[in-house]
């Protein structure tokens, strides 16, 4: 995977935006998404079409994502070139005006977006192999997205979310209301709203995709001691959380990573 730059004008949205490509024909390619709290922008181009996996629903070349809370996977077979940008979870809501819950586990084709000519944008695109001209396509949609909806975000689910995202889902969510000078409900109501989770369920993302990333990037292999830098109660806890959004437990997922 190679990290692109992000424009300027898309930092307040974007998280980052990479790179996958293979020239190799007759190949299967396999790639696995767990939960981690950002929703996302795909772009592909391929010999194939992609599919999501276990659904088997073949995608459409240019999609948004929702937020990812089963594990899934995109499968392909032969040459691909697939550019992604990952959003920060308010940003599903003010470029489509939906309720982001309805995309969670799912894609939505932007073809289907009205007041913008998706077609004119995925004619660029496909005219293109080069990924800086394929980041300034994007990007002057995006802005296309924004202008057409005007849809502003709420500061208060932004300063929870970065909240949460800093503490690596460790920390309260009485602390978080503490901070916002709101209430449970509204919190609740607002955050469900704006993400399509809800705040208890965003930080356990996080602190599961905290320990993921620590069991994957870095030579650490004592799972209790992983259990315990995130944030998790015990062992069990650990196990019974992260089986939750990786499908297999801690021990299984790290011979599956070792083979």
């Amino acid at each position: 995977m190679q990290q692109l730059p992000i424009p300027r004008s898309l930092e307040p949205f974007v998280k980052d935006i990479y790179l996958l490509e293979s020239d190799k024909e007759n190949t299967d390619h396999k790639f696995p998404f767990y939960a981690d709290g950002f929703p996302g922008i795909i772009y592909s181009r391929s010999s194939n079409p992609f599919y999501l996996q276990p659904k088997n629903i073949e995608l459409s070349d240019f999609y948004l994502y929702g937020q990812t809370i089963e594990p899934i996977s995109l499968r392909t077979e032969g040459a691909f070139h697939l550019v992604g940008m990952r959003l920060y979870p308010f940003t599903v809501r003010i470029l489509l005006g939906i309720d982001p819950k309805v995309l969670n586990d799912d894609c939505f084709d932007l073809i289907l977006v009205d007041g913008v000519d998706t077609q004119l944008t995925l004619d660029k695109l496909r005219q293109t192999d080069d990924s800086s001209n394929i980041v300034d396509i994007l990007t002057n949609y995006f802005h296309e997205l924004l202008e057409n909806e005007s849809i502003s975000a709420d500061w208060r689910i932004q300063l929870a979310i970065n909240l949460i995202l800093n503490s690596n889902g460790m920390i309260s969510i009485k602390e978080i209301r503490n901070k916002l000078f709101v209430g449970e409900r509204t919190l609740e109501r607002h955050f469900l709203k704006e993400i399509g989770v809800t705040t208890k369920q965003f930080a356990k993302i996080i602190q599961f995709s905290s320990s993921l990333k620590q069991m994957t990037e870095t030579d650490y292999y004592n799972l209790t001691e992983i259990g315990y830098d995130n944030g998790f109660a015990d062992q069990s806890h650990f196990i019974r959380e992260f089986k939750r959004y990786a499908g297999k437990t801690p021990s299984e997922f790290q011979k599956q990573i070792s083979l």
